[in-house]
């Protein structure tokens, strides 16, 4: 397995004058202006006194400069700490101090809002705008910063070269990143990866699906979660590939105007894009009287649907080669069109402390409703006495797995079992051949009256496919079932329904799903609620708020 900091060398090396990292409608960089800020910063930490192993925390919303700021950090040898843009600034403060990082790179905007007193340690800040210096307490790092310029003519009279990139790629065991999982500001968990951690997965992305000479993608999961990080930056730019990055969440019709133009190679995203996707481009039209006639024609259903993947594939570009989904399951009913129109997606299965990738399968061998088979230098086991009909929690061992929590000993103790597996806190079975279907989370399952478990994502599914239901959390209320549902009102305005009808509609919905569901996991009833599920950056429903 090869250092992923070789890949990039290698990459900026053999692609010194194409574009590497692209703000969407905005300033880039070329490879070698990458390399060359890249050298500045290592003269301004080596001036500074910030030595291998100081911890410097990133919290700025996508961009360019985000990415530059990222691997300069990686070569030179200290450790990155990834935090999310919108976390609170109480939370930025507190993790910026938990991980004691000595500088902090961010934007102006939210530099505004931290309290300097609740982050002792750091020697300075700088601006993502435009690499400025926000804020220095340190002599050092003052003098370093105002010399910076005479300092880099200095040590590269003849402009800075191909022949001057040089990155390490011999600490595969040091640690690279702590990247938070939440903003808490108590015992926080701060996931601590290796650079072999991300080397692994850099090498997976590299082998399943190589990157061509122009190709391109785009970056719209935020950079500070693993998942965004490692496969909409790293693994395609250590590839040559050129990222354009969106900045915050886009809407609907910004992002793909975005692929239309960017036309990227490989889409990443979140199962709740593409459902969006699928049920406002291509549901209404398989509905129609006509339609659903045709789709029954063999030969003719054929075209249909080969029609239908040239328009979905067609939004995103038409160069698209893989649709990678990761996050949270696919709706059913919508994998099963997908299969029909043979659109080469697949699901995923990762977590942050694997970096973050742990199942994966090619889309013509992928398995309808599995997360995939265990990735390249890790293991997967169930814990289970029959594991391919009994479910257990999903346990993991390998190289992608994290060294475990920054100073938080009783979490990392926590995390494994006894002879050294990574609980995965889901639950799961796993066939004959590899394959892992994902339950649910161990602490989301519940147990019924009579000892049966339930597993609240399983009879998710099933609401989600009724008729004007976006979305819902199914919860126990004194041992009874109720699902808290969302339904689409733009979808109801169309048919002419209101407000008004959520009652019956909440009734038909409790009524339908309850026709498909055991005895022991129907509803007692369905709730309607004003508005979306709070959602973690990865698009996950924060249930916690919902009990």
């Amino acid at each position: 397995m090869r250092h992923y900091l070789s890949r990039l060398e290698e990459a900026v090396k053999t692609r010194w004058d194409a574009v590497a990292l692209c703000n969407w409608k905005g300033e880039s960089f070329t490879f070698g202006e990458c390399a060359s800020l890249i050298g500045r910063f290592h003269l301004l930490f080596r001036e500074a006194g910030i030595s291998n192993g100081d911890k410097i925390a990133i919290c700025a919303k996508n961009s360019a400069r985000w990415a530059v700021s990222f691997l300069a950090v990686n070569t030179y040898g200290a450790v990155a700490v990834p935090i999310l843009a919108d976390f609170h600034p109480d939370s930025v403060n507190a993790l910026t101090d938990h991980s004691e990082s000595v500088l902090l790179i961010t934007d102006n905007d939210i530099w505004k809002k931290l309290d300097i007193t609740k982050m002792p340690l750091l020697k300075g800040a700088l601006s993502t705008a435009d690499f400025s210096l926000l804020y220095c307490r340190d002599t050092a790092l003052r003098s370093a910063f105002d010399r910076l310029d005479s300092l880099f003519a200095a040590k590269y009279p003849e402009g800075f070269t191909r022949d001057d990139v040089s990155y390490p790629s011999d600490n595969g065991e040091d640690l690279a990143v702590i990247n938070y999982t939440s903003g808490t500001t108590s015992a926080p968990k701060g996931v601590m990866l290796r650079y072999e951690c991300i080397s692994s997965n850099v090498e997976f992305g590299l082998k399943r699906i190589p990157v061509n000479v122009g190709d391109t993608i785009v970056s719209m999961l935020p950079l500070a979660h693993m998942y965004g990080m490692a496969f909409e930056f790293l693994y395609p730019l250590c590839g040559g590939a050129t990222i354009y990055f969106l900045g915050k969440t886009p809407t609907p019709s910004l992002l793909l105007g975005a692929m239309a133009q960017v036309r990227p190679y490989l889409v990443i995203t979140v199962p709740l894009v593409m459902e969006k996707v699928f049920r406002s481009a291509v549901l209404p039209a398989l509905r129609k009287p006509l339609m659903r006639a045709l789709v029954r024609i063999p030969g003719v259903n054929r075209l249909i649907f080969r029609k239908i993947r040239g328009k979905l594939l067609g939004a995103f570009g038409g160069r698209v080669k893989m649709i990678i989904m990761g996050g949270a399951a696919l709706n059913p009913e919508v994998e099963e069109w997908f299969r029909r129109f043979r659109l080469p997606y697949t699901v995923g299965y990762g977590m942050t402390e694997c970096a973050p990738l742990l199942g994966y399968e090619d889309w013509d061998r992928f398995v309808p409703r599995s997360c995939g088979k265990s990735v390249d230098r890790c293991q997967v086991r169930i814990d289970s006495e029959d594991p391919a009909l009994v479910p257990g929690e999903i346990q993991v061992r390998g190289v992608n797995v994290m060294s475990g929590y920054y100073r938080n000993p009783e979490a990392t103790a926590a995390a494994f079992t006894e002879d050294g597996w990574l609980r995965t806190g889901d639950l799961g079975v796993m066939d004959g051949d590899g394959n892992i279907f994902i339950r649910g989370r161990s602490k989301n399952m519940i147990l019924s009256s009579n000892g049966q478990n339930i597993y609240p994502e399983e009879i998710e599914a099933i609401v989600n496919n009724q008729q004007y239901v976006a979305e819902s959390v199914v919860v126990d209320r004194g041992s009874r079932l109720v699902a808290l549902v969302y339904f689409d009102m733009d979808r109801m305005a169309a048919d002419g329904l209101s407000t008004d009808d959520l009652g019956s509609l909440a009734e038909s919905v409790a009524a339908s799903a309850n026709r498909s569901l055991p005895a022991y996991s129907r509803l007692s009833r369905v709730e309607p609620v004003d508005r979306p599920f709070e959602k973690t950056p990865k698009m996950s429903i924060r249930r916690f708020l919902y009990k």
